[in-house]
């Protein structure tokens, strides 16, 4: 069967898929129907933290699934609560709320927010987000999106999100209204291109919500989960959050979307407020614990210094191509290249050798690899980067 051709009449042409169709996966590696072996930088958008099919999660799925799959939030069940323990204990006091994605995520924080800003009668429904700024593609997450272009031919969208400049303060109180209930923003922008804030940034932000009575809800969908080299990006610069986001990289490859909000909020909502009938399930609960467990300060430290070591080699290439790379970027293992160039083509002669990428902003190289990618594949990966990028120049 031609699978391509066969997805085009079956589904929604919504993705700009890449011309493969992968049949298996492991570690750092996918394969497609050939056989073809490909190294994966991307790691599933930043889902497979872990690598592709991790033994602890593989393990801790299976399991579950023997005992039981699905029984509806009316009931208590063991891997939820556990799960959301070790959040907690691993970011800061607070309650957790289990969706199952980054955009649901969003969703309910969104509506702490309106509750956050008629607590006392009054109307405060703004929110300022960020241009540039990638939330999702749910309504009241594309209203938080700063990207013109992903917003637009959906109007008219829930109201109301501002768009403030990313790490420029000031742009953040000229936005500022009595109106205003919340601050929304990724510490590091994904989708926008990876542009990690500064770390006065952030904490500047901390101060003016404090000061204010904002709530400050930080968007780790894409950048936590060990991305940083810490468990959760708000770890690297030591400010913390009122609500913090998660998704992607949580459940090791299942969906799941996880709130994290601390106590003085997590009354605003009660029974019959908000809801997912598979908020929390239990395989996908096991499962994310199980990436939690394998994410130990030793783990993470090693990430830390992988991190330092991707930064490195992509300086490296600036200073070996000055004429194709505009900008290196990133935090952890969560990197870019700015490019002078549109960058597709050298997505595509990463593919045909073997190498799987990225580019967003049709000119920034994206690199997300498997946190437990080998040194040895993080060296392969550059060389066949190297040999796209000298291509380039003829």
């Amino acid at each position: 069967m031609n699978w391509i051709q066969a997805e085009k009449k079956a589904l929604l042409q919504v993705y700009r898929r890449q011309p493969l169709v992968l049949v298996r996966a492991q570690g750092s590696w996918v394969w497609d129907q050939s056989g073809k072996k490909y190294l994966d930088f991307f790691s599933g958008l930043g889902v497979n933290n872990l690598g592709h099919r991790h033994p602890s999660v593989v393990r801790a799925a299976v399991a579950q699934l023997n005992k039981l799959i699905h029984v509806s939030n009316l009931f208590y069940t063991t891997p939820q609560i556990a799960c959301a323990q070790q959040l907690i204990q691993r970011t800061f006091p607070g309650k957790v709320f289990f969706c199952n994605s980054g955009a649901e995520a969003n969703e309910c924080a969104v509506k702490f927010a309106r509750r956050w800003g008629g607590r006392d009668g009054k109307s405060r429904p703004e929110i300022i987000s960020f241009q540039n700024s990638f939330h999702g593609r749910t309504l009241a997450a594309l209203t938080l999106t700063g990207q013109p272009k992903v917003r637009k031919g959906f109007d008219p969208l829930p109201e109301k999100a501002v768009y403030a400049h990313f790490n420029d303060i000031d742009s953040v109180r000229a936005l500022q209204t009595p109106r205003t209930a919340a601050v929304f923003i990724e510490p590091v922008q994904g989708e926008g291109g990876v542009y990690p804030a500064t770390k006065d940034f952030l904490r500047a932000l901390r101060r003016l919500c404090d000061q204010s009575g904002l709530l400050l809800i930080f968007d780790e969908v894409q950048c936590g989960l060990g991305r940083s080299g810490k468990l959760f990006s708000f770890q690297s610069y030591n400010v913390k959050p009122d609500i913090l986001l998660a998704a992607k990289g949580l459940g090791g490859g299942l969906p799941i979307g996880a709130l994290i909000v601390q106590e003085k909020i997590a009354g605003l909502l009660g029974p019959g407020d908000h809801a997912s009938t598979f908020g929390g399930n239990p395989v996908v609960c096991a499962a994310a614990e199980a990436v939690l467990n394998t994410m130990s300060p030793a783990f993470l430290s090693d990430v830390e210094q992988k991190g330092k070591e991707l930064g490195a080699e992509l300086l490296g290439l600036k200073r070996q191509f000055p004429e194709l790379i505009r900008e290196v970027r990133g935090l952890g293992l969560m990197q870019a290249l700015e490019l002078s160039v549109n960058g597709e083509g050298i997505v595509k002669d990463c593919r045909d050798r073997g190498l799987l990428i990225n580019c967003t902003q049709e000119k920034v190289l994206r690199f997300l690899p498997c946190l437990t990618l080998s040194r040895a594949e993080m060296k392969k990966a550059f060389a066949i980067l190297e040999k796209a990028l000298r291509a380039v120049l003829g």
